[in-house]
C-alpha cells in the first residue's frame, strides 16, 4: 500500500477502563497486557503520539487518574519527548493542571461543552493553547458523557459552539453505528470547512483502508486509533512509522 501524499498524524489510543486497556468496540474487549506494558512496547516501535482516555472519568464512575499520570511520566523520560493528549472527565481547572504538570501535551474537553459555560469558560482563561474540543457524534448527532446519552445538537452546532468558546482544535469522535462500516467523513468534511479549525478525527479508523481515505480527504490533521488494533492488524505499523519519520 503506498504511503505516500498528505502526512496525517497517528495517535494510538489507549482507553482505560477499572486500570486496564479495553477496546473502543463497546468496551467488551479487554487487553490483558498491563497498560504500562503496552505504552513501552509502542514507544519501541518509536511512537511519538499517543492519546489516553479515561472511560471512567468519561462516564462519571471513578478514574483512572494515577494510571495516565504514571504513563505520562513514562513518556515524558523519553528522549525525544512524546506528545501525550489526554481526555475523559476532565471538567475543571485543577484537573487540567494536574495533567499538565505530569506531561501532557493536549487535554479534550467534551461534557463541559454541553452542561456548564461557566467551566469551559474557566479553561479557556488558562489553558486555551493546551485545550482540544471533542465533538463525540453518531450519524451527525450529538452523544455526551463517554457516550451514555445524547444531545439535542448536531455535530455542526456543537462545533461552531467550540469555536464561540475559543477552542483552536477539535476532534471529531465518529461512534460507529450498527452495521455502518465506513467512516462519517461528510461530517469530518463539514466540520473543517464549516469552522476552519484543525480537525482529528477518531472513534472509527479502524483499517488501513480507512486511514488511507483519511489522509485523501485532505481535512484531516490527524487520526486517533485503538492501540490494541495495531498488534493485531500489522499492516496498520506502517502508517505509524511513516508519519513518525
Amino acid at each position: 500500500m503506498p504511503l505516500t501524499g498528505v502526512r496525517l498524524k497517528i495517535y494510538p489510543t489507549l482507553n482505560l477502563q477499572h486500570g486496564r486497556v479495553v477496546s473502543t468496540a463497546g468496551q467488551e474487549t479487554v487487553c490483558t497486557t498491563e497498560p504500562l506494558e503496552l505504552v513501552a512496547r509502542l514507544l519501541e516501535h518509536g511512537v511519538s503520539r499517543l492519546a489516553l482516555v479515561d472511560v471512567d472519568a468519561a462516564k462519571g464512575h471513578g478514574n483512572n487518574r494515577e494510571l495516565i499520570a504514571r504513563i505520562l511520566q513514562s513518556c515524558r523520560s523519553r528522549e525525544p519527548k512524546v506528545c501525550v493528549q489526554v481526555a475523559g472527565g476532565i471538567r475543571s481547572s485543577d484537573q487540567a493542571q494536574y495533567f499538565l504538570d505530569q506531561g501532557a501535551h493536549w487535554l479534550v474537553a467534551g461534557t463541559i461543552l454541553h452542561k456548564s459555560q461557566i467551566a469551559s469558560d474557566q479553561l479557556m482563561a488558562r489553558f486555551q493553547s493546551s485545550l482540544v474540543a471533542a465533538v463525540d457524534a453518531r450519524s451527525g448527532k450529538v452523544h455526551r458523557s463517554g457516550w451514555v446519552d445524547t444531545a439535542p445538537l448536531s455535530a455542526l452546532d456543537l462545533a461552531l459552539r467550540a469555536k464561540e468558546y475559543g477552542f483552536r482544535r477539535l476532534l471529531f469522535i465518529d461512534i460507529p453505528e450498527g452495521s455502518r462500516e465506513e467512516p462519517d467523513f461528510a461530517t469530518a468534511r463539514q466540520l473543517a470547512e464549516v469552522t476552519g479549525l484543525p480537525l482529528i478525527m477518531g472513534g472509527s479508523l479502524i483499517s488501513p483502508e480507512h486511514l488511507e481515505a483519511a489522509r485523501e480527504t485532505h481535512v484531516l490533521k490527524a487520526s486517533l486509533v485503538d492501540a490494541l488494533l495495531f498488534e493485531a492488524q500489522p499492516r496498520l505499523m506502517a502508517f505509524l512509522q511513516a508519519t513518525c519519520a
